[in-house]
């Protein structure tokens, strides 16, 4: 049977990795946990060329009135990333007949730390430190590409975050986004092939 795609692409914190319950745990709870995290994204998705992500984490947690100290209580758990459900189940399931990659927005080592919590392997590890940029800047999608050697019709990427979208859209990959916790979607953002909360749906799309 003809398949559409060779590999497939993920969001990694997002898309594969419960990273929200990390956060809020250090946060104290899931209130503050949330702000945290939407001021960490807000300066992430506005920051274009690389600047550390420990020092954005930080920055975002003193904005938001929890001090930079927290940004070492989140690392200190960093080991505590657990995968969504049914997340292994589908990537060994798709890595029967497909390569599999990350595009992460994260440092090279806490991006790789955050990887191996998911017990798949990956071909490729692309992290926005090694990039050069955040997404949704096209290099780091392009750089996973190149690396793949695949063209971008030849890929199915995941999103985990509603700003992949905008990101995927400009270098022509298809995307199924894993809202997992309902996330709304950027103003101007694409439509995905399909939004679901569950990762199994990408099975029918592969």
């Amino acid at each position: 049977m003809t398949q559409k795609y060779d590999a497939v692409l993920f969001d990694l914190l997002t898309a594969l990795i419960d990273s929200w319950a990390v956060w809020n745990r250090a946060a104290g709870s899931e209130e503050a946990g949330r702000r945290w995290r939407a001021e960490y994204l807000k300066l992430t998705y506005g920051c274009g060329a690389y600047r550390p992500y420990e020092t954005l984490v930080a920055e975002a947690a003193e904005s938001v009135g929890l001090g930079t100290a927290y940004a070492d209580r989140l690392e200190a758990a960093w080991n505590d990333l657990q995968a969504w459900p049914g997340v292994d189940a589908t990537l060994a399931q798709l890595k029967q007949r497909h390569r599999l990659g990350i595009v992460t927005n994260c440092s090279e080592r806490l991006g790789r730390a955050a990887a191996a919590r998911v017990n798949v392997p990956f071909d490729v590890v692309v992290t926005s430190e090694r990039a050069g940029f955040y997404k949704p800047d096209p290099r780091p999608y392009r750089l996973a590409l190149n690396e793949l050697g695949l063209p971008a019709s030849r890929v199915l990427f995941v999103a985990g975050s509603g700003f992949d979208l905008i990101g995927t859209a400009r270098v022509g990959l298809d995307t199924y986004w894993h809202n997992r916790v309902g996330l709304m979607p950027p103003p101007g953002a694409p439509r995905p092939l399909r939004e679901s909360p569950d990762i199994t749906g990408v099975l029918d799309l592969v």
